[in-house]
Parts: structure tokens; C-alpha cells; sequence
């Protein structure tokens, strides 16, 4: 598979705190790539880096083979990339469609388009699209997150923390919403608290500490690996 999203050496932070220390991420075309690790370990703030959120120190992406350092949120949605947020991502006063509108704020024309294909993958919005998304349970916002983020048709959705407060079953829930997704062709960056659950769809996993990678492999071998599991994965459900 070829790469879609390479970012080599990542060297950024906030202020005078540097938070990442020379991490690389990748993530091939139509694939899962998901970044675990503990609390501190620089997860979101690579994300953030990826998605122009961040200035960067150092370092290299590209995207489709286009540097994209320096480029604008706007200009990577524009590009092929969709974002969702931790938290607060969606409107809570507007409704369930009119949060996915705003995801083409920059491409009127295609919004029509873009509702129906977020509604062939999540048929439930399409039942509640003039509810206003503030009524909605944890993993329906989530769904409305994600939706608007894929009006865009991206090549690829980054995820930062999406399970995060849900309960386990909304959170089996999410996985489903992103294997959907992937289903679809989309290439998927995940920050994922939820380790053990987020390497089993991972193709690739990357395991940070203080923003340097200290694992790099497949989903099903980061499993297997013992290290990895004392140090990360936490006893078995």
C-alpha cells in the first residue's frame, strides 16, 4: 500500500514546553493507523501538529506526496482531511444536519452530495437530522463529529480520543461507526486512550512516550507483544 500521510521527525510543542521529540507517524492509503500510549506521551499534540493546529520546530508531512507543513486547517479539509476534535465537536443548539453542513462551509456545492453519503453510512442521522444535536446521546454526537467531518469526502479522518467519556458500549459502538468508515476507502489517524480496543482495528500502531516512538508495528503484534501489554494494555477485560 502506498503512503498517504507521512510525518517524520516531529519536533513542536507549546511555548517554551517541547512536547514532541522527534516522532514519525504514517498512515497508508484506505488504512488504520492508531497512536496509543500514556497520558503525557504527546498523542494529541502530534494530531494537532498533523492538522496545522500546532507550529512545528522540525520535522517533515506530507499528504498524498504534498508538504503540508505550514498549511492552514482550512487548506488540509480542502486538500483531502478531515478532523474531529475531542471535545465539543459538534453545535449543540443546531441541528443534526445543520452541524453537517458546517463540514462544507468551504464547498457549498457539495453539500447535497456529501449529506447523502454521510447518510448511506449512518442512516440513524438521516432519522434525526432536524434534531438539534445538544439531545443526542454521547455516541449519536459522535456520529454527527464524525459525519461532518466526512462531508468532505476526505482521504483521510483524524480522530483525537473519540471514545473518550463514553461508556464501553457506546465505545464498542464508535469502533463499528470507524471500521464503517474505513469500509468506505477512507484512511483513518486515531489518538486512542482505549489502547487494547484501538490496536485490535489498527493495521498500524504507533506507541508514544514523551513524544518519540518507542513501538512501531502492526495492530495484532503490538497485541502480542509482552512489553507493550505490561506497559500499556492493562490486564483483559
Amino acid at each position: 500500500m502506498s503512503l498517504l500521510l507521512e510525518a517524520r521527525g516531529l519536533v513542536g510543542g507549546y511555548g517554551e514546553l517541547t512536547i514532541l521529540h522527534g516522532c514519525d507517524l504514517t498512515v497508508e492509503a484506505g488504512r488504520i493507523s492508531v497512536i496509543v500510549g500514556a497520558n503525557g506521551a504527546g498523542k494529541s499534540t502530534a494530531m494537532k501538529a498533523i492538522f496545522g493546529l500546532l507550529p512545528l520546530r522540525e520535522g517533515s508531512i506530507t499528504f498524498a506526496g504534498e508538504d503540508i507543513v505550514g498549511r492552514t486547517p482550512q487548506e488540509l479539509v480542502a486538500l483531502g482531511m478531515g478532523y474531529v476534535p475531542q471535545m465539543a465537536n459538534v453545535f449543540p443548539t443546531l441541528q443534526v444536519e445543520e452541524n453537517l453542513e458546517m463540514g462544507a462551509f468551504i464547498a457549498p456545492d457539495r453539500v447535497a452530495r456529501g449529506l447523502e453519503r454521510v447518510y448511506s453510512i449512518f442512516p440513524a442521522l438521516q432519522e434525526k437530522r432536524r434534531q438539534p444535536a445538544g439531545e443526542l446521546s454521547g455516541g449519536q454526537r459522535q456520529m454527527v463529529a464524525v459525519g461532518r467531518a466526512l462531508m468532505m469526502e476526505p482521504q483521510l479522518l483524524m480522530l483525537d480520543e473519540p471514545t473518550a467519556g463514553l461508556s464501553p458500549k457506546v465505545m464498542r459502538d464508535i469502533f463499528d461507526i470507524i471500521l464503517k468508515v474505513n469500509e468506505a476507502d477512507v484512511g483513518v489517524l486515531m489518538v486512542e486512550q482505549n489502547a487494547r480496543q484501538a490496536l485490535e482495528i489498527a493495521d498500524t500502531g504507533f506507541v508514544l512516550g514523551t513524544g518519540r516512538n518507542l513501538y512501531v508495528d502492526t495492530g495484532e503484534a503490538l497485541l502480542a507483544d509482552p512489553e507493550v501489554a505490561r506497559s500499556f494494555l492493562g490486564k483483559r477485560d
